[in-house]
């Protein structure tokens, strides 16, 4: 049976992947710095960022679902001024880079890149650290497929976790539609095992919804008493921070609906 290997295995992203392609019989191999607690899957312990274990996690390896990634912004759920200026590349670029090349030499098959919508027009430093990866995929010899997605729920939901404390929520009033990693996975399998190679449909949530609308949604379910400030953003600057409207397959899974199955003391509670 052919044998998968999952890179970014043990993130949010990563755990829906691997659950779908475990429950679908395919073998799994996962690369992480430390191993999980599945017993299903093999574990592959090394570190993208560095190439340890790299080699070792490849051997008999049909296809590779890179789904690894770090992005401080996520890590930590906020932005930061230094987000502005730079973003590390060790995993998105260097690693890689140095993953496409071992691929080449052990004669994967299949390298399915995960990515993000809009990278383009994208401004921030880690939107153009995921652009050059993302570039490196294309121009490898090796067969690809490349897999663009919105921005995840869990992210949001961190993000605006942190804004909880503020009396007032200064919010763009751009559209965009997030999606939940739940529809990505499966829409990333579905794109795994169909035969097809490039430069595949983008994915994202079934809502084109304003990220005033989503804030207040988000208050309302917290059970929170706080005021929302509308913004006004240009297309230009929604675009250099991400916030575009995908086309593509469109996922399942609303913010709304979402956010009951987070919060559901809160709303039982109301």
């Amino acid at each position: 049976m052919a044998l998968t290997l999952v890179t970014g295995g043990t993130g949010h992203l990563g755990q829906d992947i691997v659950h779908r392609l475990v429950r679908d019989g395919h073998r799994v191999r996962v690369f992480a710095r430390s191993p999980g607690t599945r017993s299903d899957v093999e574990w592959a312990i090394g570190d993208l960022a560095t190439g340890a274990g790299l080699r070792e996690a490849l051997q008999g390896v049909d296809m590779v679902i890179n789904a690894a990634t770090y992005s401080p912004i996520a890590r930590r759920g906020g932005v930061r001024p230094v987000d502005f200026f730079r973003s590390p590349s060790a995993v998105d670029v260097e690693g890689t880079e140095r993953l496409l090349s071992l691929c080449q030499d052990v004669s994967v098959q299949h390298f399915l890149h995960v990515s993000i919508v809009g990278l383009e027009s994208a401004t921030l430093p880690y939107a153009r650290v995921k652009l050059a990866g993302e570039r490196l995929v294309r121009a490898s010899a090796t067969p690809w497929s490349v897999v663009r997605a919105m921005p995840f729920y869990y992210l949001l939901d961190s993000m605006l976790s942190n804004l909880a404390w503020l009396p007032v929520w200064p919010v763009p009033t751009t559209l965009f539609n997030p999606v939940d990693t739940s529809d990505v996975a499966d829409h990333v399998v579905t794109c795994a095992f169909d035969g097809e190679r490039g430069e595949r449909a983008e994915i994202g949530g079934p809502q084109d919804i304003s990220l005033v609308a989503l804030a207040g949604q988000y208050r309302d379910a917290r059970g929170l008493s706080r005021k929302i400030l509308p913004l006004a953003l240009s297309q230009a600057k929604a675009q250099g921070m991400g916030f575009v409207v995908s086309r593509g397959v469109r996922g399942r899974l609303s913010w709304a609906d979402w956010l009951r199955r987070r919060y559901p003391a809160t709303r039982d509670a109301a």
